[in-house]
């Protein structure tokens, strides 16, 4: 037993089944509370179908297919920094304000990187 937390006692097979089950549910409580998950879930389910039809190297997809996937990373880091932070407190504080600026910031970088990612890929 893990001496940081009485959940960390699992290991092996039983470890990984229970991480699959939590990672679902984060994918569900994602998809049912954030908006902006959402919206990248669509821009994902458009952007990659698309790569399968463009006339770019094996290499140009996976790139492009990754930067997207990287938006879904970055949205589930984003909505769990916007979920402790509301956990804690309600309460309008500047340092929670700057945690749930930032965790935007982290994905309006993301954004970023998929344009110009795919730009350069298609255009240049």
């Amino acid at each position: 037993m893990s001496e940081y937390s009485p959940y960390k006692g699992k290991t092996g097979f039983k470890r990984v089944l229970n991480a699959t089950g939590y990672s679902i549910a984060g994918f569900k409580a994602a998809f049912k509370n954030e908006a902006a998950f959402r919206q990248i879930l669509l821009l994902n389910i458009i952007l990659i179908p698309m790569t399968f039809f463009l006339n770019i190297s094996q290499v140009e997809q996976a790139l492009m297919v990754a930067v997207c996937l990287l938006a879904i990373i970055v949205e589930l880091f984003n909505s769990a920094i916007e979920a402790v932070v509301d956990r804690i407190s309600l309460e309008q504080h500047e340092l929670s304000k700057n945690a749930k600026d930032m965790g935007s910031a982290a994905q309006f970088v993301t954004l970023a990187i998929i344009f110009f990612t795919w730009v350069i890929i298609l255009f240049l």
